[in-house]
């Protein structure tokens, strides 16, 4: 069989090569772009041949990578315990109450919901309900995600590129540090992202034949992309509906009627929910979390929406910018902590996108190389501004979102490169993306010296040696017989690549072998160089304060000893020991915190337990996570007073005083070290209403050294509204 090596931009029929080929089933393009001579004999027993072991080394490689990424995602995944308690708690509720799991709750008796829309929560509910409630059956759910988006992808990119290409994106999306970590974690992001890579799937598919119901899917997968974390999901959408209407292989007003039927798919897979919400009584559900006015339209387009933009997030703890906002600018995603989970690559994708885009240039409209391009380009450019230039509430781990456009970016353009190596301009983009993916890795390395150290000269060596190895490969070649000149084109390629995932690899490695425990969990490296708060950055010492002493609470809300100062109140005896966290050292105890949860002390949950099932609460606390570790060890609802923040209206001390006097609430825990956040911007004062009451009507106790007043204790006696 004669093969010939063309100039290959992946435009050429797809027909055009299964024709020659002889065969229907041959995976199109073929790996590295080579084409059959059209001069070559009808089909052969060598040809069949050749096409079968391609096959073979084709799903071969992909069972390795899916097997690889569900080793990675899976391992050792039960040290992380419930990871972050908040979602952990709402999916003990879920798995209790289908009418708690329907609206997102935090608690089975429907005090109040999670700030964020329940899809990520249905999946976890479900798998609790199936295989009962613990760390395995909570996260497990999170590691399939992420393998079903390695495959996704894998599918997707291999499509334009041939399944060199496919695997290499898939590898790059399991082995960037962010995408492990919340791969085994169970925050809404790993649900999140499968979907945005599925509804790029359905979009590519229907790119290439103009196919209404490929787009359809797409919409409804977007749609449910936001029931999984709100208006992030659409950000995709202007990229995905201006492509499709530039290249899609058919008229005009089609093209324009198709988009506007995956926008109506959209609108009905994502409103239906937003509509029962809006339509079901006030008071037959549970309050909306993160809202001030029991609203789902002002968690949208407040909490969760503009007000991320803007910063005018009302409810959120601290002024100003506050230390979850920082780092707003247009190299936020060079900078701090962010860089280093997920920028590596970032520098060789735009890129690619620049270097695809002009090699491109002459080709026509309905060029599918370029649309590609222009659909993970526009996912990249425009999620990326956003993230950089927000001003409200952001955390770096949700730029998991970026991994999959930059892995397929970087994979068509190594793909494509690699086809064309024959040209000189080939070369050239080639061999600048691996320098400086080997000196963007040392710099960010640089920014964690006692982090592998070694990587640094092993990286800048590679990457020279492959750099100039790909610019000097015709005379390489030319110098070498063949058997030499397959060995030599081999390990060029393996280099590059090895330049291009070594250091994420092993951060990403290094990030599955630690538990991750929180509200904002980091992967590793970890950069010291400011940006976006993380471990280590920007905390006092014991008894200090954090961004001004915005955040008035003690030690053990972030699991590190004294983040601030109270106001008021006594120290922390507290029923949780204040675990490791994702923040700090071991810390001095406490009831919990803002962020962070931890082991409950015995005796409490014993206390919680006795009679519970005489009661709707066993008992109340300010604030989600100091809820969530009670809920979770006694396994009976806890109201969570205030929400997350502790500053939600939710509930107000009439209402309060009301499931009180029907004694429906067992215990009030944490006493003033549980009397409200302070700080808030705009927030509701019922948390530290609901507290002053509290102490004014019933006696203080002790139970494993934490404050608890019981709030059955001389019912209609010592009960008095203030």
């Amino acid at each position: 069989m004669s093969f010939t090596k063309p100039s290959f931009t992946g435009d050429e029929s797809r027909e055009a090569v299964l024709s020659a080929l002889g065969s229907t089933d041959w995976p199109a393009p073929p790996a590295y772009g080579y084409r059959p001579s059209t001069s070559a004999p009808d089909l052969t027993r060598d040809r069949l041949s050749v096409a079968t072991n391609e096959v073979v080394m084709e799903r071969a490689g992909l069972a390795i990578l899916l097997a690889g990424a569900a080793l990675l995602f899976l391992w050792n995944l039960g040290a992380s315990g419930w990871a972050n308690a908040y979602y952990s708690a709402a999916a003990q509720a879920g798995s209790q109450s289908w009418v708690a799991m329907l609206f997102g709750s935090f608690d089975a008796s429907n005090a109040i919901t999670v700030d964020k829309t329940p899809a990520s929560l249905w999946v976890m509910a479900l798998s609790a309900r199936i295989f009962g409630l613990n760390a395995w059956s909570i996260l497990v759910p999170q590691a399939l995600e992420g393998v079903a988006a390695v495959w996704l992808l894998y599918l997707t990119v291999r499509r334009r590129v041939g399944p060199m290409g496919g695997l290499l994106a898939g590898a790059i999306l399991a082995l960037t540090p962010v995408a492990t970590l919340m791969f085994r974690f169970n925050n809404p992001d790993a649900l999140l992202t499968l979907l945005l890579v599925a509804a790029m799937y359905a979009t590519v598919r229907a790119l290439d034949a103009a196919s209404t119901r490929w787009l359809v899917l797409a919409g409804a997968l977007v749609g449910f992309a936001f029931l999984a974390k709100m208006l992030q999901g659409f950000l995709v959408i202007p990229a995905f509906a201006s492509v499709y209407l530039i290249a899609a292989p058919t008229s005009p007003w089609r093209r324009i009627w198709q988009v506007g039927t995956a926008a109506l798919a959209v609108v009905v897979s994502a409103g239906w929910w937003v509509a029962l919400v809006t339509l079901w009584p006030a008071d037959a559900r549970p309050f909306i979390g993160g809202s001030q006015t029991n609203n789902i339209w002002d968690l949208i387009l407040g909490y969760n929406g503009f007000g991320r933009l803007t910063g005018d997030e009302i409810g959120r703890v601290g002024g100003g910018p506050g230390p979850f906002s920082e780092g707003a600018g247009w190299l936020r995603l060079f900078q701090g902590e962010l860089a280093s989970e997920v920028s590596w690559l970032l520098p060789a994708a735009l890129i690619a996108i620049l270097a695809l885009l002009w090699a491109t240039r002459r080709s026509p409209r309905t060029s599918q190389t370029r649309a590609h391009v222009l659909l993970w380009g526009g996912w990249l450019v425009l999620t990326g501004l956003v993230f950089s230039l927000m001003q409200g509430i952001f955390h770096s781990y949700y730029a998991v979102a970026l991994v999959p456009p930059i892995a397929a970016l970087v994979a068509m353009g190594a793909a494509l490169g690699w086809a064309n190596r024959d040209l000189p301009s080939a070369r050239l983009g080639m061999g600048v993306t691996v320098a400086v993916s080997a000196a963007w890795a040392a710099v960010l390395l640089s920014r964690s010296p006692s982090w592998n150290p070694w990587l640094t000269p092993l990286v800048l060596g590679v990457g020279a040696l492959a750099s100039l190895a790909i610019a000097f490969l015709p005379h390489l070649s030319a110098a070498a017989g063949p058997m030499s000149r397959r060995l030599l084109h081999r390990a060029t390629a393996i280099s590059a690549v090895a330049v291009l995932l070594a250091v994420p690899a092993v951060g990403s490695i290094a990030t599955a072998a630690e538990a991750h425990t929180g509200a904002i969990p980091t992967s590793q490296p970890v950069a010291r160089d400011g940006g976006t708060l993380g471990r280590g950055q920007r905390f006092a010492g014991p008894g200090g304060t954090i961004n001004g002493g915005v955040f008035p609470f003690r030690g053990g809300g972030f699991g590190a000893p004294g983040l601030g100062q109270a106001p008021v109140g006594r120290p922390f005896g507290g029923p949780f020991a204040g675990g490791r966290g994702n923040l700090g050292p071991a810390g001095g105890g406490g009831i919990g915190g803002l962020l962070d949860t931890g082991q409950a002390n015995p005796e409490l949950v014993a206390a919680l337990k006795a009679n519970a099932s005489a009661y709707r609460w066993v008992a109340a606390t300010t604030g989600s996570n100091n809820a969530a570790g009670l809920q979770l060890s006694s396994g009976k609802p806890v109201m969570a007073i205030g929400g997350f923040n502790g500053s939600d209206p939710s509930p107000t001390l009439a209402e309060f005083q009301a499931y009180v006097a029907r004694g429906q609430i067992h215990y009030n825990v944490g006493g003033s070290d549980a009397a409200g956040f302070r700080g808030t911007v705009g927030g509701s004062n019922s948390a530290a209403d609901i507290y002053a009451w509290v102490e004014a009507n019933f006696r203080s106790s002790t139970i494993g050294g934490v404050t608890v007043y019981d709030l059955t204790a001389g019912l209609g006696s010592s009960i008095s509204a203030s």
